[in-house]
């Protein structure tokens, strides 16, 4: 694509994947068609692809990404990647030396050596490229990262930072859901935590520089089933007691808001009684104590940084589901945060002051991530618009950067050690 004015055109855009990080960022571009326009998409569910096509029969549909990187010329300028985590590294690799800007869901790939090959075949092909670290686009992000810039809590000596995941969602999504195995799509800390480690490197402009975590599958394990339990919770006399019953979690949605996330995750058919079907036949039905997860639901990770000074990452399924929780001790003075507001206390003057947000939405994806998500798509559809990098806060080097403190992490779980983060 030339570096045109942002006004002069839509920027156009195809999807690959169209599951719901997919549709989340598609919503944004149907609200803003005077500045960026969907063409294609290539997922082989059709329902999915019309879904996200909203009937308009110009966005062409392919059943393979291959299908849309085969045609003559690019029929797009910037491609979305949102495949499940462990479908990134081929289409990535085959759009960057195709030419197309590409924006693609996070992690990078699964693998310290799969996220290298993106990162050097995008260095290689010079084109633009973004990570959907959302929580770098986030207007609480720019409040709290505008308070470190000043400078008023004078050096940052710890910090503390808690990831409460939320015990439904936990059930939903990495018990039940896609993200339930690490041979499936990947360790908990890099599927759903990147994030947070992304995220304090941000704010607090420190490199993380070596790592320990501890952590494991606690709870949601075949030892601790009832012995009561049926294999699936519509069959199960516990269902009113289990705080993890499916139909507990769903059916109350589908009642109250109808076809929404994460109802709209477990079937195609959003009415009670598609839900019904779906959790009698489907994975979003099994008992949480049955099903065949393997990923972490409880992590703790000591950070060093570059500069000798130190932080905590927890991330807990044993909470509700809120925003993320912050705490920078500085020299001068610390940060309180709770996702939507900030208390600065000022050690010189001992005064404290609040600042807050505009609401931004809920945390999670049907949410937009607090702003997040309208925020990454608002910044790489500007980035392409005008050929301007700078509008990416989460390019190819800094994203692997946080992906290498993650892979650290987990060498430190499985060996107890404690370990060096090399350089991206």
């Amino acid at each position: 694509m030339e570096n045109t004015p942002e006004s002069t055109r839509p920027v156009r855009i195809a999807l690959i994947g169209a599951g719901n990080r997919g549709q989340s960022y598609t919503r944004w571009i149907h609200a803003n068609p005077e500045r960026a326009q969907l063409v294609a998409v290539a997922d082989p569910r059709a329902f999915q692809r019309e879904l996200v096509s909203q009937g308009n029969e110009g966005i062409r549909q392919f059943d393979d990404w291959r299908e849309l990187l085969a045609l003559p010329e690019r029929i797009a300028d910037a491609v979305i990647i949102a495949t499940q985590d462990r479908q990134h590294v081929e289409p990535a690799i085959a759009c960057a030396e195709r030419g197309y800007a590409i924006l693609m869901e996070k992690p990078l790939a699964p693998t310290e050596e799969e996220s290298r090959r993106i990162v050097d075949a995008v260095d290689a092909s010079g084109v633009l490229f973004g990570v959907c670290h959302v929580m770098r686009y986030m207007p609480y992000t720019d409040l709290v990262k505008s308070i470190v810039d000043t400078g008023v809590l004078g050096d940052i000596i710890n910090v503390q930072h808690l990831e409460p995941v939320g015990w439904w969602h936990m059930a939903h999504s990495y018990v039940r859901g896609p993200w339930r195995r690490e041979d499936l799509a990947a360790p908990m800390l890099l599927a759903k935590s990147s994030h947070d480690l992304d995220w304090i490197r941000y704010v607090t402009g420190k490199r993380i520089a070596g790592v320990a975590s501890f952590g494991s599958r606690h709870h949601f394990r075949h030892e601790n089933r009832p012995a009561e339990a049926a294999d699936r919770c519509l069959d199960c006399p516990l269902q009113n007691s289990c705080p993890y019953a499916a139909q507990k979690l769903y059916l109350p949605v589908v009642r109250d808001e109808g076809a929404v996330w994460p109802v709209t995750v477990i079937t195609d058919d959003a009415t009670e009684a598609g839900v019904i079907e779906a959790l009698r036949t489907g994975p979003y039905g099994v008992c949480v104590y049955a099903a065949d997860n393997t990923v972490v639901d409880n992590q703790v990770v000591a950070l060093q940084f570059e500069d000798g000074t130190a932080g905590t990452f927890v991330m807990t399924a044993f909470s509700e589901q809120e925003h993320r929780k912050t705490q920078l001790f500085g020299s001068h003075g610390m940060l309180d945060g709770d996702g939507e507001r900030v208390t600065v206390t000022d050690f010189r003057t001992g005064e404290s002051a609040v600042y807050e947000t505009a609401p931004t939405g809920a945390a999670n994806a049907g949410g937009d991530h607090g702003g997040g998500d309208g925020g990454v798509m608002n910044a790489f559809v500007a980035a392409v618009a005008t050929g301007d990098p700078s509008y990416i806060r989460s390019g190819p080097r800094e994203s692997l950067d946080s992906h290498l403190a993650v892979f650290a992490a987990e060498r430190s779980r499985h060996h107890g050690t404690v370990e060096s983060v090399p350089r991206a």
